[in-house]
């Protein structure tokens, strides 16, 4: 017997290995100096953690946000561009992992997406991840 307790398979929650990034929206303030970043996951049984950094043109860390052990799917954060003279380019490097309780503290890294944006006033960058079918998933 099969029960079903979500209408559609894929808003059920998920085990680690299959939690992921499936939306993200970039919003650079007007002074270009913040950036807006809206992230969704998958649904998840187990709370993830989620490192977000900004990286300029030149490979240095420009600013860093963790969200450890998150309740929510939808996150909406600001992150500030912690450089003395911004760069024109940038990347937001989101990671999604869960920390072993272990001693060893290893990190079980399930999903890492990297998305570039020009650090212009305004601008806003999408990303949604392709559609994966979960009609053959348990």
């Amino acid at each position: 017997m099969d029960i079903n307790f979500f209408d559609n398979r894929a808003d059920a929650p998920r085990m680690r290995e299959d939690v992921r990034i499936t939306r993200t929206r970039l919003e650079v303030s007007p002074e270009a100096r913040r950036v807006a970043v809206d992230l969704e996951l998958t649904p998840f049984i187990e709370r993830p953690t989620i490192q977000l950094i900004l990286v300029n043109e030149n490979g240095g860390n420009a600013g860093r946000l963790t969200i450890v052990e998150t309740l929510d799917r939808v996150i909406s954060v600001v992150m500030h561009i912690r450089d003395e003279t911004p760069t024109e380019q940038y990347q937001l490097r989101a990671t999604v992992y869960y920390a072993s309780i272990d001693e060893d503290m290893k990190q079980q890294v399930v999903d890492v997406l990297t998305q570039p944006f020009a650090l212009a006033a305004g601008n806003v960058v999408s990303y949604t991840a392709p559609a994966t079918d979960q009609s053959n998933q348990s």
